[in-house]
């Protein structure tokens, strides 16, 4: 259950419980009752417990594409590499890096937001929005 957040280990703990109340109650109405009792119980738990798999499946599902669609993006970088999901504005990256003075405003009509998916390779640079007034690589400089 390593990576999963206290909700989840909650649902997974609730979950777990409530599938091993279940198994000794239909042994319980096997062995106390009859078999044929006992297998239409089973039958009848199994169908519901799929319905409510399949429910959650479909939620799962539509929830997933929704998101991605909508908003969800995918931000990676390499080794070395920097990507950022929106504007990279007035940053000092590597080794003596350094930006001094002001920030210059922004271009008119200039690309302002998120991407749906950047990504930069090894040692790379890559950003959504707009990228202005940095000093990045080894021993640069903005003044």
């Amino acid at each position: 259950m390593a990576g999963l957040s206290g909700p989840q280990r909650v649902a997974v703990w609730v979950v777990a419980l409530v599938a091993g109340a279940a198994a000794v109650g239909l042994i319980g109405v096997a062995v106390l009752v009859d078999l044929d009792t006992g297998d239409r119980t089973a039958s009848i738990v199994g169908a519901v417990v799929s319905l409510a798999g399949l429910a959650v499946s479909v939620v799962a599902l539509v929830r997933t594409s929704s998101s991605a669609g909508s908003g969800g993006r995918r931000v990676r970088a390499g080794r070395g590499g920097v990507a950022a999901g929106g504007d990279v504005i007035g940053n000092a990256i590597g080794d003596g890096s350094e930006v001094v003075g002001r920030l210059n405003p922004p271009a008119p009509g200039g690309r302002r937001g998120l991407a749906a998916d950047v990504e930069a390779g090894r040692d790379g640079v890559a950003a959504a929005g707009d990228v202005r007034d940095n000093a990045i690589g080894d021993n640069s400089e903005r003044r």
